[in-house]
């Protein structure tokens, strides 16, 4: 017996799909229409970017071609299994039919498009697949089933139900076989921007050789978005193509720091221009420094600078600075006071008697961060400029290696080195000469990827020297 039901194609009618976005909520409403009209399919690669729109200006048209497509796709429609089965699993529904053969389950499903089965496998018992019929074909899987998510799959995408699972993969499969021409070619588009937009390496290191780096504002600063698998519950159209997402579960991906959507193919060239949003930067510490310093539209870190200007302040004397550890417990509740409400609570005397809590809190937001300051791929040019044996020849590709640090990776390396040039002119007192205080900031600026951590014991000298000829050197190296 075939079980009819149409509620979980997608969109099977569109006011029942207005009703059940209503209900559950659509997760980003960006003006999309149900029926957009269509529009050419190459956009302009930059076309979000390149100009800001006068509040005067149209909306983007949102194109329907893959909307329609899948409002076409077939229906799953569960076959019925009447026979009483004693080792039903409870996982499986009326459309588990026990250990049938393959060929039988097919001769099942092939009476309509859309209609499924699960049964146990006779080859491999304590196995499940899944069999349905697509394009007048039946198409047959190995099913999963996740006992702690208490999920049902066959590929990357869980799924509660397997009428969900069967309605999903109906509609992942009629646009790939119908649309696969238009994905091709929005698939190409995305290839050809992506090459129109690769940066002249070359020209620009040549440009920038003997230059000083610029100043810059947060704003005008590149950077990459925060991608990840997002599901949309609700129409959704992609930023960048501007064609539909299909599918019912992780149709595309989303930006965690500026809700930028788009498919997983076009997240490959989208253009460099996150602009994070506060809302959705809620920490302050283990925050990429470049989202971070964008999200608060600032130069450097707050953090950064206050605990800076207060440590010179009160104590640049006092003897074992950034060496002699702050009362942990201290550091503990100013981190988690910046966390929780985004500002820096009062560090002055009052707040925090112990100058070496705050050094503490330096050293820890530093460390916290997921890329480090000297950053991840320019550690090797970082480590190489210090072993060649010519003074001149180390501060000339340290000087070369720094120009490539991202702007606020940049910025705030400056600030920190000229801090700690001026705290080593107290070496007499305070016993941090620039040597020891590359001791102490070697590990904390830069290090190798977490797979290459092996490599960081073996160059903890270098490391040391270079964090000591970026004080020493640092009205050279920054301005030249």
């Amino acid at each position: 017996m075939i079980e009819e039901n149409d509620k979980s194609n997608g969109f099977s009618n569109i006011s029942s799909f207005v009703r059940r976005s209503l209900r559950r909520g659509s997760t980003r409403n960006k003006q999309h229409s149900m029926l957009p009209p269509e529009k050419p399919l190459i956009p302009n690669a930059n076309e979000k970017f390149q100009n800001e729109k006068p509040s005067n200006q149209v909306e983007p048209v949102w194109k329907s071609h893959l909307y329609q497509m899948q409002l076409k796709a077939p229906k799953p429609k569960r076959v019925v299994c009447n026979t009483v089965l004693e080792n039903r699993p409870s996982i499986y529904g009326k459309e588990f039919h026990g250990a049938i053969s393959r060929e039988e389950a097919e001769k099942l499903v092939m009476k309509d498009e859309g209609c499924y089965l699960t049964r146990e496998s006779e080859r491999l018992p304590g196995t499940y697949a899944l069999t349905f019929r697509f394009n007048n074909a039946p198409k047959n899987y190995r099913l999963y089933y996740d006992t702690d998510e208490k999920m049902h799959y066959v590929g990357e995408k869980q799924f509660e139900t397997i009428h969900d699972l069967v309605a999903d993969g109906l509609i992942t499969l009629y646009v790939d076989t119908y649309a696969k021409d238009y994905i091709e070619q929005m698939a190409a588009n995305v290839t050809q921007n992506l090459i129109g937009n690769e940066p002249d390496r070359a020209k620009d290191e040549n440009d920038n050789e003997g230059v000083k780096k610029p100043s810059f504002k947060a704003s005008e600063v590149a950077k990459e978005h925060n991608f990840k698998t997002q599901t949309y519950y609700g129409p959704h159209w992609c930023d960048y193509c501007k064609n539909f997402m299909w599918g019912l579960k992780s149709q595309g991906v989303r930006c965690q720091d500026c809700s930028y959507d788009c498919h997983q193919q076009c997240s490959k060239a989208v253009p460099n221009q996150c602009s994070p949003d506060k809302k959705l930067v809620k920490r302050v510490f283990g925050v990429d420094l470049t989202t971070l310093i964008k999200a608060h539209n600032l130069k450097r870190p707050q953090v950064v600078d206050s605990c800076i200007k207060e440590i010179e302040e009160r104590g640049m004397e006092v003897e074992g600075l950034y060496r002699v550890p702050g009362y942990a417990d201290d550091i503990t509740y100013l981190q988690n006071c910046i966390d929780k409400d985004g500002v820096l609570p009062d560090i002055t005397q009052n707040g925090v008697k112990d100058v070496n809590v705050l050094c503490g809190l330096l050293k820890l937001y530093l460390r916290m961060l997921p890329i480090p300051i000297i950053t991840f791929d320019l550690y090797d040019k970082f480590i190489d400029a210090i072993k060649q044996e010519d003074a001149f020849e180390q501060i000339k590709s340290l000087s070369s290696a720094i120009k490539e640090l991202p702007p606020a990776h940049y910025e705030t390396l400056k600030y920190l080195c000229r801090h700690l040039q001026r705290l080593s002119k107290y070496k007499d007192k305070n016993l941090m000469s620039s040597e020891n205080l590359g001791i102490v900031f070697g590990p904390t600026l830069m290090r190798p990827p977490d797979h290459l951590a092996l490599m960081a014991v073996g160059n903890i000298y270098f490391q040391k020297r270079i964090v000591q000829l970026l004080i020493e050197e640092q009205d050279v190296l920054f301005d030249n």
